[in-house]
């Protein structure tokens, strides 16, 4: 019989995986909706709701999963979701109308819900001062993201787009059969079934659980439309073809995923306050740094007219980005610690309305992205955007946890003793 440790493991590694191929589903159209765009001639607000649909489904699922999990178990309810895309990625190779390709957009983006069942059910599997870690570990999975900038353009260029949905959906089919060979179980997990549905949906009038809602909606919401739209920015502000503008926006994606595990270990080292706080405060210099369009301007001066431009280079652009991707990795991870140290025995329900604000974030933003560019024509002001929700969430973070800054301390002291 397999030990208490073995199994704690094994949990957690089938469901980052399970996870990782689920995320990878959900930002498919980030590279794929680029040759569809082309293909329907749609302009950038189309291209932003094409881009969006997905996220939308799989974040209004994110509250029923993340009970549901807590009722039946994450072990099933993950295997059940992944079972279910597969049929829906495979059919999307023959839609050929706008309408049809936003209906299979929400259908297969139920595979975004996998978040809300992964979170808790690895979560119980791990004691208190190691639950960070191991969310951070199964939140790494945010990967997926940069693994379809890697692995889709490939497809599209040996052939064409019409093959990514079917190669998709053979890798979601296998990837549920190792998960669910193995995972486990362990029904003491299972929130009692004298917890009604009414008083788990109660949480969601806590004001905690809708500060962590807001935070989330920027460091996750800004992470899944970031890598959403940075392949086409790529294409169009710098002139890459789609290969190589998917690779440069992998530079923001990887991290943005990879490092979430650092994000864990650092809140249940030093809080999730301390963390999350210096999070934003990294996404408001960078925001502002990347809001800057190219410019161009002349002066008259003593000796003649002299011309300058103002600009970030594609060096400086993917630097800058990088360290968005870092600091959006660790500020996930931080979230969850809170909800963790606060909601331990409704962690599937509270993460999951947690979740759904930050998918519907990462739904809202690049249909706007889209609609600033329509009308300004300027590309940056996407990041002029994410610069004004930032500022907005700093005010807010200060006066929501300012007694909060001096009491996490007292509480980690009190944890360790």
């Amino acid at each position: 019989m397999a030990s208490p440790r073995f199994r704690q493991y094994n949990v957690l590694a089938s469901s980052t995986l399970a996870f990782t191929i689920c995320f990878m589903i959900w930002m498919m159209f980030a590279v794929l909706g680029i040759p569809i765009k082309q293909h329907l001639g749609l302009n950038e607000t189309e291209f932003g709701i094409l881009a969006a649909t997905p996220v939308l489904s799989g974040s209004l699922v994110r509250v029923p999963l993340g009970i549901w999990t807590d009722r039946f178990g994450g072990r099933i309810v993950m295997f059940v979701l992944m079972l279910v895309c597969v049929p829906f990625i495979f059919i999307m190779q023959y839609a050929t109308a706008y309408w049809q390709f936003l209906a299979i957009g929400l259908l297969v983006g139920l595979a975004g819900g996998a978040f809300s069942v992964g979170t808790p059910y690895v979560a119980r599997w791990f004691r208190p001062e190691q639950q960070g870690m191991a969310m951070g570990v199964f939140g790494a999975g945010n990967a997926g993201s940069s693994l379809t900038k890697l692995v889709a353009p490939g497809i599209i260029a040996a052939a064409g787009w019409q093959m990514v949905p079917t190669v998709y959906a053979i890798i979601m089919l296998v990837t549920a059969i190792l998960f669910w060979l193995f995972s486990w179980q362990d029904p003491s997990h299972l929130v009692s079934s004298k917890v009604s549905l009414r008083q788990q949906l109660a949480l969601m009038k806590d004001p905690a659980v809708l500060r962590y809602c807001q935070y989330y909606s920027v460091v996750f919401g800004g992470y899944v439309a970031l890598a959403l739209w940075m392949t086409k920015y790529y294409v169009g502000e710098y002139g890459f073809d789609i290969k190589h503008a998917a690779f440069l926006a992998a530079c923001f994606s990887l991290p943005g995923g990879v490092l979430r595990a650092m994000g864990g270990w650092l809140s249940d080292r030093f809080g999730p306050y301390r963390v999350t706080w210096g999070v934003m405060w990294v996404c408001w210099v960078a925001f502002f740094i990347l809001s800057y369009p190219q410019t161009d301007f002349s002066i008259s001066t003593t000796h003649g007219v002299q011309r300058f431009h103002l600009g970030l280079n594609v060096t400086l652009f993917t630097l800058v980005l990088f360290a968005v991707g870092i600091a959006m990795a660790i500020g996930k991870a931080s979230v969850f610690k809170f909800i963790a140290n606060e909601f331990p025995d409704n962690i599937g329900a509270v993460s999951g309305v947690v979740g759904l604000a930050g998918g519907m974030g990462g739904f809202l933003l690049p249909i706007l992205f889209g609609v600033l560019l329509d009308i300004t024509g300027v590309r940056s002001s996407a990041f002029m955007l994410l610069y004004g929700t930032v500022c907005v969430s700093l005010v807010w973070m200060h006066f929501s946890f300012k007694a909060q800054a001096g009491r996490e301390p007292a509480a980690m002291a009190r944890q360790a003793g």
